[in-house]
């Protein structure tokens, strides 16, 4: 069994309301949306990812016999119930916000509308698919912004959350303009690009640097990379320049140097220095080692000779921001709008459409959020992915989702470009939506009323 696909994926409570809505007849139609409440401190904008996956989880989505007897094995559930979730799938609508588009808070990136029990049942994993993704793509981003031109490669499997989250972290980030990653199952499944150089053991396991780098470009003399940090940086940049000659008469054309840990700014000039004198201009110079986005801008910022960067920990963990104020909240149940009204955690209620304005430069200027029968000029950034439990188009390549991705980035008003937003984009409440929620709120206070 793959344990990514089991719908065992989920929290206790959601069997417990599903076995509590069936035995009470609370089937009828339900509409919820995944939205983010609020906006990081340091994040002008999100960027939604994850909507492939959540897609094949709910294309997939079926209880399999080992797990029915493991349900039946806990004594929880009616065996009412599990009969039922043999022949359980899901049949619903999803409209969403595709893949590379930027959003911003109490946006719907995701509306799922199905009947009340198969609703409920997969909101923990696509909370969790979607949050992820969009998470990364998110910070991913900033990187892009700050490092506009650069090669940029994601590095960050072994320090990611989990196998899952290395693999989908390598998409997202992909999505949002990296170049490529150096997980090797990502190029398999996704088809996309792997960037590997070489790691310090290999150098430290031969008497002499020079002898690691000859035996390195003999056995991968393709695009090859040269670790020059193990021990001195401009040393070993020395016996690159007396190496390559060497290998040149074999056919070998050292394509990089890596560096991997120090002041890179003035390690990167000197080492191009000793590179450009001796006739390897050519050679680019390659970096990684605790990277992030504002030590990539500050390396951008100072004119540092570095052509690409390899980027890990902070990618794989978004570690500034390693999680965002998201939710799956119920917006309609039976045809009645619902909202929640907790302080700090209200919602908007209904099925929502978000509008997009430009300005005449082709920015994002402001979106209005209001009912999706509302109608306002700009463009529509929700729309029908799924219909009665099947997709309505085959889904998009990821080429497709990176252009979009790419178009989002250039069309973002110059403020929200910075790392340290300088402006709160306009997201403006219709008063349908205001409306609405008052309606919803009186006929709530109506129904309490005749309750006592």
């Amino acid at each position: 069994m793959n344990p990514s696909s089991s719908l065992l994926l989920t929290d206790l409570y959601q069997m417990n309301m599903i076995q509590a809505y069936l035995d009470h007849g609370e089937t009828k139609t339900a509409v919820f949306e995944f939205f983010v409440r609020k906006l990081p401190s340091r994040r002008g904008f999100l960027m939604a990812a994850g909507l492939e996956q959540a897609l094949q989880y709910l294309e997939n989505l079926h209880f399999s016999a080992e797990e029915i007897e493991w349900l039946a094995s806990t004594r929880r559930f009616d065996k009412s119930l599990l009969d039922r979730l043999a022949d359980f799938r899901f049949t619903g609508d999803v409209h969403a916000m595709p893949e590379g588009r930027i959003f911003f808070a109490n946006e719907p990136i995701l509306r799922v509308t199905a009947p009340m029990p198969q609703a409920q049942l997969v909101e923990t994993r696509l909370i969790n698919i979607l949050h992820f993704q969009t998470l990364i793509a998110s910070k991913a981003a900033r990187m892009v912004l700050a490092a506009p031109g650069k090669l940029l490669v994601d590095f960050g499997l072994r320090r990611a959350h989990g196998a899952e989250a290395g693999l989908m972290a390598a998409r997202a980030s992909y999505i949002a303009g990296f170049a490529g990653t150096a997980t090797m199952l990502a190029e398999q499944i996704f088809s996309i690009p792997t960037y590997g150089t070489m790691a310090h053991s290999f150098v430290e396991a031969y008497d002499t640097e020079s002898a690691a780098f000859e035996s390195f470009a003999q056995s991968r003399p393709q695009n090859l990379t040269l670790l020059i940090d193990t021990y001195d940086t401009e040393t070993a940049a020395r016996k690159v320049v007396a190496l390559a000659p060497r290998l040149a008469a074999r056919g070998v054309r050292i394509a990089a140097v890596r560096l991997d840990s120090g002041d890179l700014i003035p390690l990167a000039r000197s080492v191009r220095g000793i590179l450009d004198d001796g006739g390897l201009s050519y050679v680019s110079i390659f970096a990684s080692g605790g990277l992030d986005e504002d030590y990539l801008a500050e390396i951008v910022q100072a004119g540092a000779p570095i052509d690409g960067f390899g980027i890990g920990t902070s990618l794989t963990t978004s570690s500034d921001v390693p999680a965002l104020d998201c939710a799956y909240k119920l917006q309609e149940y039976a045809g009645q709008p619902r909202r929640k009204r907790s302080s700090g955690k209200a919602t908007w209620p209904g099925r929502k459409q978000v509008w997009r304005r430009y300005g005449p430069d082709g920015r994002m200027i402001g979106d209005t959020l209001s009912t999706e029968i509302d109608s306002y000029s700009g463009e529509q950034l929700v729309e029908p992915i799924m219909k009665d439990g099947h997709r309505l188009g085959p889904p998009p390549a990821l080429a497709e989702i990176r252009t979009r991705a790419r178009h989002e980035l250039e069309r973002l008003p110059e403020a929200l470009r910075e790392l340290e937003p300088g402006m709160t984009y306009p997201v403006d409440v219709a008063d349908a939506l205001v409306t609405l929620a008052a309606e919803v709120d009186r006929r709530l206070a109506q129904n309490e009323g005749i309750a006592h």
